[in-house]
């Protein structure tokens, strides 16, 4: 244990309160890898992991600049809206892979990471993505990357910069379904541009 630092409480956790957004969690909704070979990653936590693809799409930044993604689905995936009615429950989140063209957002971030990059975000699915921004920047606890949530139909997004204790970046999103919005993901990449 460092100096001056205390041990962790390890009783038993006490029913969720609401805070001040009147949320009891936030739940874990998918985990973003920027990657080398995103097939290659994409075989391993289908293999590994029992995933399954649930769709894959080519982001286009002009000038010849790509990201190549594959979002996958967890193997207990639940048709049709998300019921969180039992706080004992929990799906494995989504897992959401690129990779991209040289002097691309995604190429350029893998190739800062000695060429395999690895985990880009975090993404926790909340109430209110425009309150839970509210709530963190009344608190300090992060900067983001867009002054205002993204939006698709049924989608609400946004990135935070990334954050000086753990070095991730977190997401917060709305959704009333599983999948990904090709505008959102573009603009959610092109705001994490040169952080």
């Amino acid at each position: 244990m460092l100096k001056g630092s205390t041990p962790l409480d390890r009783s038993p956790p006490v029913p969720s309160k609401p805070s001040s957004l009147g949320r009891f969690t936030m739940r874990l909704d998918h985990v973003a890898y920027r990657v080398a070979d995103r097939k290659k990653s994409a075989r391993f936590f289908m293999d590994a992991l029992g995933y399954k693809v649930q769709q894959e799409f080519v982001i286009d930044f002009g000038e010849g600049q790509t990201a190549q993604c594959i979002a996958l689905e967890p193997p207990e995936k639940i048709q049709g809206k998300m019921p969180w009615v039992s706080e004992n429950y929990h799906l494995a989140p989504e897992i959401f892979v690129s990779d991209g063209s040289s002097g691309s957002i995604v190429g350029d971030w893998v190739k800062a990471r000695g060429g395999i990059g690895g985990i880009h975000h975090m993404a926790y699915m909340v109430d209110s993505v425009e309150k839970t921004m509210e709530e963190w920047r009344s608190k300090g606890l992060a900067e983001f990357t867009s002054e205002k949530p993204l939006t698709c139909p049924g989608l609400t997004q946004v990135f935070t910069k990334p954050s000086e204790l753990t070095g991730i970046i977190y997401e917060f999103i709305e959704r009333e379904e599983y999948g990904f919005c090709k505008d959102n993901v573009r603009a959610l990449m092109e705001s994490t541009r040169g952080i």
